[in-house]
């Protein structure tokens, strides 16, 4: 087991997951189920699975949870992506977020091949 608190990638994924909520504040209130709901489930679970692994018997399981949260990272920069091509929020804003998305996917490969 891992202590949670202490991992870096998931520090990382508890600020992403703040910003993914501050964006999502200025969305139009008609996409509360849409995007706007999709990138606060998805960014939510990037942490989440990160604390789940952490808290498992073994590598082998912390690793797939790893790549659940993996997965769920490049579900939430596609949507990001999609709020722009949508112009929903300017790439400006969401820029910056899409590459703390990145920075948490390299984490996240960097640290399976560690484990």
């Amino acid at each position: 087991m891992h202590k949670v608190e202490d991992l870096k990638i998931w520090k990382k994924s508890i600020e992403l997951t703040k910003s993914v909520y501050q964006l999502a504040s200025g969305l139009p209130s008609d996409e509360k189920f849409g995007l706007k709901s999709q990138i606060k489930r998805c960014s939510v679970s990037i942490p989440s699975n990160i604390a789940e692994g952490a808290g498992r018997n073994s590598n082998k399981e912390f690793k797939y949870f790893l790549s659940i949260a993996n997965g769920s990272s490049y579900e939430l920069q596609t949507q990001l992506i999609l709020l722009t091509e949508l112009n929903l929020i300017s790439k400006e804003k969401i820029q910056p977020v899409i590459e703390v998305c990145i920075e948490i996917q390299k984490m996240n490969y960097s640290f399976q091949k560690k484990l």
